[in-house]
């Protein structure tokens, strides 16, 4: 049976500001090699053979995003060269089970039943053969009609995950597997510790494999008005390109709930239904706080992690991360300072679950560093800012190969383009022509333009703008590869 990964990319990731941000959220972010947590997830079920040699028939996956990520996760499948099945975009967010519901019934579309493993985008697993064996096992129990979930064995009396408690087991032999006894809440600590002494409790690891009609009937009998809004919202999706947007009223209407909650629980103590749990002890980390980037990163022999331009004198289990600038510490232990070019963070690394107040103050304060990075993503590439001033502003554009800019123009501002490396082809007016490295252009304003990249190298250029508003909703679109407003 074919076993298709769902990849649900939704999360805002706020507990490791400043370099997670509303726009650009942990699952587009490394943390642990060169690939982003997204692209480990994209690939992790590739060539998929678990230890006793039984081939899984993988299909290319399905990712569910929002409407702000869907250019970055294009972008982000392109640069590992993996090939989709589709990106649903989410309208609005309503929790995990609506969107696997889609997903579900996008799957099953023309007779289809596939095995659906549904994984979050943003959780780093180090053991990827012994993540793929277990998922081997679960798909011998999604066959047979159970629905299956993951747990994680635990190492610590951790407090801030669910934890899922065995019962009988269903396997003689490889991964562990058990029925699901009971889903527990988010522990105290005495609690936690108990659970970890009696060894018969699993972290909750938000991981789900189960046939799609088995989903679908069981969405169907827990909670019928979800399958109703989910099936009026996928019959009335519009495919845009790569995408495929479901419709906003329908979705909308949908009630908002989490897997766990619209049916694994239930399912618990459902005659005629069946959930299984399988062991999971692959190195899992849902790197959810700077704590457990500290955990699962490689650290020098004073217990640190750094990355960037970074000295540290007589410090101790620190993360140091430096993204613009030096950063030296001295007689620094258990912090966690992380530099970007528009913010400095410095929190004690026991306190790192509270970031996520940060962020609430910078809501309520209206600051754009809690959505946005310096620099912004575009489809086409990115810009970032460089200096501003009164009337004016520079910034440093980079546009993909092949990418290009809309036809646009603007009412209130000029621009001066110096091409810095790569070649562009400009539009202004009517006339078309080509820059090279080291050559310019001026446009006026209110002047039609656009800008492409039509080499195989990413184009980059430095922009200076001069004018009364600079703001960036100063743009008349006229043509848009890329299909927005």
């Amino acid at each position: 049976m074919k076993l298709l990964p769902i990849i649900l990319a939704g999360g805002g990731g706020t507990r490791l500001w400043p370099l997670s941000r509303g726009y650009y959220p942990k699952q587009f972010l490394s943390v642990s090699g060169d690939k982003t947590l997204l692209q480990d997830t994209l690939t992790r079920m590739q060539m998929a053979d678990d230890t006793s040699g039984r081939a899984l028939d993988v299909a290319a996956p399905m990712i569910v995003c929002n409407e702000e990520h869907r250019f970055m996760v294009g972008e982000q499948a392109r640069q590992i060269g993996c090939a989709l099945h589709s990106i649903v975009l989410e309208p609005v967010g309503r929790n995990t089970a609506p969107a696997f519901t889609c997903a579900a019934l996008l799957a099953a579309a023309g007779g289809e039943d596939p095995l659906l493993l549904m994984m979050p985008a943003d959780q780093l697993i180090q053991d990827v053969e012994g993540f793929r064996t277990a998922v081997a096992a679960g798909a011998t129990l999604a066959e047979d009609g159970a629905l299956v979930t993951f747990g994680v064995v635990p190492d610590k009396p951790e407090t801030g995950y669910g934890y899922i408690q065995l019962g009988d087991s269903l396997t003689a032999d490889g991964p562990a597997s058990n029925v699901i006894a009971a889903f527990k809440e988010k522990p105290d600590l005495a609690t936690a510790t108990e659970y970890l002494a009696n060894g018969a409790y699993r972290w909750n690891a938000g991981i789900f494999l189960m046939r799609a009609s088995v989903w679908l009937a069981a969405i169907g009998e827990f909670n019928p008005a979800m399958l109703g809004a989910c099936e009026a919202s996928v019959s009335s999706a519009a495919q845009d390109g790569e995408f495929v947007r479901l419709d906003k009223d329908a979705f909308e209407a949908c009630p908002s709930d989490s897997i766990d909650y619209a049916v694994m629980e239930p399912v618990v103590d459902k005659d005629g239904w069946r959930g299984g749990v399988v062991s999971l002890d692959v190195g899992w980390s849902d790197v959810g706080s700077w704590s457990s980037i500290w955990e699962v990163s490689d650290r020098d022999e004073a217990g640190n992690v750094s990355r960037g331009d970074v000295h540290l004198e007589s410090s101790q289990n620190n993360v140091v991360i430096a993204e613009h600038r030096l950063v030296a510490t001295l007689g620094c232990e258990d912090l966690v300072i992380v530099e970007t070019p528009d913010a400095v963070m410095v929190a004690a690394k026991d306190r790192a679950q509270d970031v996520k107040k940060i962020v609430e103050w910078l809501a309520d304060q209206g600051r754009d560093e809690r959505l946005f990075h310096r620099r912004v993503y575009r489809p086409w590439g990115s810009y970032e800012g460089v200096d501003s001033g009164d009337r004016f502003q520079v910034k440093r554009i980079i546009v993909n190969p092949g990418a290009s800019l809309s036809l646009q123009m603007h009412h209130h501002r000029a621009e001066h383009w110096i091409v810095v490396n790569g070649t562009a082809t400009v539009t202004c007016g009517d006339k078309e022509f080509l820059l090279s490295e080291n050559e310019s252009t001026y446009i006026p304003i209110g002047a039609t333009h656009r800008l492409e990249n039509p080499g195989t190298i990413p184009c980059e250029l430095i922009e200076v703008q001069s004018g009364s508003y600079l703001g960036e909703d100063d743009i008349v679109r006229f043509e848009d590869k890329y299909n927005r407003a």
